[in-house]
């Protein structure tokens, strides 16, 4: 196990430098002028150039390169050419709106998705299973921003029921942060009026970016349950007179949730990057809305600090996911 453990994390440093390089290459093959952009339309070439020195534009790329690889290493994301403030800086107060958002979200999908795709399989071809089907099929073709936009219009607008966007009113204070996750800092502060707050704004947009997640985790769990509930051990069992209940919860899904936890840890990943739409949506304060504006303004710094964020928690949750896998079935340790 731990010779696997070094293997995988040989791999994650090797991916996370090849994505570096790629996010390098990409921004200085884009087009437009980062220093022209934030001199503005009226200034001079003197200015442009100033600005271009002190960012360290007018070097080769090859010195552009090894300067940022250098600082990557030391954890120096650069400087906002928009803001002028530190990248690092700023990530650290956006991840943890994303992460919170990311991990309601993941929560639903899991609480809906493995109970509802182990009952499709049981009542296969029923009534619960034809229902199952539908919603997984909608997860998948719904477009985000249409559905957080239909859920706006009808729960925040119609109905009165939710907020329509951001993470907390504005005469709203957050408390002090101890893990800034603000459900969590606000339950830890004994702050629940903030916390009831903070729940209902973050709803909407945690079911919208959980509802493909919940989609491909029940179609998993379904097809590996119905596959698993006729297998030979199933069979015997059900001939020994076992209860179905046991059957089912104890031996079918115990076997079949190992396809739907490698699921679960791409689908993590995929709503990292996929919260960019839905941030924009709801104006949540995360990496992706911070993507968004950066783009926009040419703020190419920003937008590689968010790429390599989202990359090296996409690799992360996916060598854990390995290593939960071959911690479960010792088999895969000697077969990678």
């Amino acid at each position: 196990m731990v010779l696997f453990t070094l293997r995988k994390v040989a791999v994650l440093i090797g991916t996370m430098l090849g994505l570096a390089a790629l996010t390098f290459i990409i921004t200085n093959v884009a087009p437009g002028d980062p220093a022209r952009l934030v001199a503005g339309p009226d200034a001079t070439n003197d200015m442009v150039e100033t600005i271009r020195r002190e960012y360290g534009l007018d070097r080769p790329l090859v010195e552009q390169f090894v300067i940022y690889m250098g600082d990557l290493l030391t954890g120096d994301l650069g400087r906002s050419i928009v803001s002028t403030r530190s990248v690092m800086e700023e990530l650290a107060r956006y991840v943890p709106a994303t992460l919170e958002l990311v991990l309601v979200a993941m929560t639903l999908g899991i609480l809906i998705g493995v109970p509802f795709g182990m009952l499709s399989a049981v009542y296969k071809d029923r009534f619960i299973d034809q229902v199952t089907r539908i919603l997984s099929i909608s997860g998948v073709a719904l477009p985000a921003f249409w559905f957080g936009i239909l859920l706006q219009l009808f729960f925040a607008v119609r109905l009165e029921l939710l907020p329509v966007s951001g993470r907390l009113p504005l005469t709203a204070l957050a408390p002090e942060p101890i893990t800034h996750l603000l459900l969590v800092d606000t339950l830890l502060r004994g702050d629940f009026e903030t916390f009831r707050e903070a729940l209902s704004h973050i709803i909407l947009p945690a079911i919208v970016l959980s509802f493909p997640c919940l989609a491909s985790i029940l179609r998993v769990n379904r097809a590996e349950m119905i596959e698993v509930l006729q297998s030979d051990y199933i069979v015997a069992a059900r001939a020994h007179g076992i209860d179905s209940r046991r059957i089912v919860m104890l031996y079918a899904l115990k076997n079949a949730l190992l396809p739907t936890i490698a699921m679960i840890g791409l689908r993590f990943g995929w709503m990292l990057g996929s919260t960019v739409l839905v941030e924009t949506v709801f104006d949540w304060p995360g990496i992706g809305l911070y993507a968004v504006s950066s783009a926009l303004a040419s703020d190419f710094k920003p937008v590689v600090g968010v790429t390599l964020v989202i990359g090296f928690l996409f690799m992360i949750t996916n060598m854990l996911v390995d290593l939960a896998y071959a911690w479960i079935d010792p088999r895969l340790r000697s077969a990678r």
